[in-house]
């Protein structure tokens, strides 16, 4: 097994810090905690931290940087790449570059650097321990014009270690001498990194593996409403990846999305402009669409039934009624997204998403009734 491992191409370095911080969290810190305690302001600074560095991944690093989903002033841009340096995830050069090839080559073994089709774990972090993919940088040339962002990829490491490790540790002591100094690095500076990155790579992981798929079945980025709350809105990453030029994940008004409010926030304050949004009538169209993918192979394995019992008969009749009125909605849609002089209301779309509501419904009870042998 080992000899079979690339050892001429692990990245030394990244992997030392990376198991070494780890167990400093899981050891250190417990440690701490049971010689001293811990405090309202050990809380307060590890909350602080944390939602400061993770934010500038999902709001900086991920929809500024690397997909430009909107545009943003000085105050923002170095904001974010101070904080998101402080996440150790490497520039937001590189982690927007690695970024982008993800999306370009999302799930192909040979092309996507963090592939799940390589293995749960490398895509949460395998990829990090064997560098196999080298980096030319050629699709970040816009970034590249960019001297705030090229001052922070020389300096990343040094603005890290300044901003994440070495602030806390001196507001700790400030606050309470050694101990407390010795508390906010272990808690805000080594748990806290911790805690982002591994936030950061279960999105490559399990968001690639558990969760729904509403918008295109045909990737394995899924949606999770749980590690959305973790990761700052994140977790719906099967409309990321559907619409990745969106400054919005969860799009739904209900759906937990905090990076999404922020950048409306600082919108209405002016430091940033220009957000993209996906047309409604797209999102719903995506929606039927994969509807209408599910209706259709459930359709297929209902006529392998041996139907004998009124309930799964009309269920059956229900689902190809309802399927019929999806195909037709899809098309009325489609036509009219096409077709940019047709107004598309609001009353319009609400039919066509109660269709696929209804679609859904009928597919819960089909499935419900499905018999373990077709």
């Amino acid at each position: 097994m080992i000899s079979k491992l690339p050892l001429d191409r692990i990245n030394w370095v990244s992997s030392t810090f990376l198991i070494v911080t780890f167990l400093t969290a899981v050891i250190g810190t417990p440690l701490y905690i049971y010689h001293f305690g811990i405090d309202f302001f050990q809380v307060a600074l590890f909350v602080f931290y944390f939602i400061a560095t993770g934010m500038s991944i999902t709001l900086g690093y991920h929809r500024l940087f690397a997909h430009k989903a909107f545009k943003a002033g000085k105050t923002v841009k170095l904001t974010t790449l101070l904080f998101g340096a402080s996440a150790f995830e490497d520039s937001a050069l590189d982690w927007a570059s690695d970024h982008r090839e993800h999306h370009k080559n999302v799930d192909h073994e040979d092309d996507d650097p963090y592939s799940i089709s390589r293995g749960f774990f490398w895509a949460h972090m395998g990829w990090i321990f064997f560098k196999l993919y080298p980096r030319p940088l050629a699709n970040v040339g816009d970034l590249k014009k960019d001297p705030l962002v090229m001052w922070q990829h020389k300096h990343h490491q040094r603005i890290g270690f300044l901003v994440g490790m070495v602030l806390p540790t001196v507001i700790g002591y400030f606050y309470g001498g050694w101990q407390a100094a010795l508390g906010a690095f272990l808690i805000s500076g080594v748990t806290r990194l911790v805690c982002v990155q591994h936030c950061t790579f279960f999105i490559n992981s399990l968001c690639h593996t558990l969760g729904n798929r509403p918008y295109d079945s045909g990737t394995s980025a899924r949606d999770s409403w749980i590690m959305a709350i973790p990761t700052f809105g994140e977790g719906y990453h099967n409309y990321h990846h559907s619409f990745q030029h969106d400054y919005r994940n969860g799009v739904k008004p209900w759906q937990w999305d905090p990076t999404k409010w922020a950048i409306w926030t600082l919108s209405k304050l002016g430091l940033v402009s220009e957000l993209r949004r996906v047309p409604e009538e797209k999102i719903v169209l995506a929606e039927l669409r994969e509807m209408k993918l599910q209706a259709d192979a459930q359709i297929a394995t209902g006529r392998s039934w041996k139907i004998n019992c009124p309930t799964r008969q009309e269920a059956y009749d229900t689902l190809l009624d309802l399927s019929q009125q999806l195909s037709e909605g899809y098309q009325e849609l489609e036509k009219a997204v096409g077709d940019r002089s047709v107004q598309i209301s609001a009353e319009m779309l609400t039919r066509w998403r109660k269709i696929s509501s209804d679609v859904s419904e009928q597919l819960s009870l089909m499935r419900s009734l499905q018999p373990a042998l077709a």
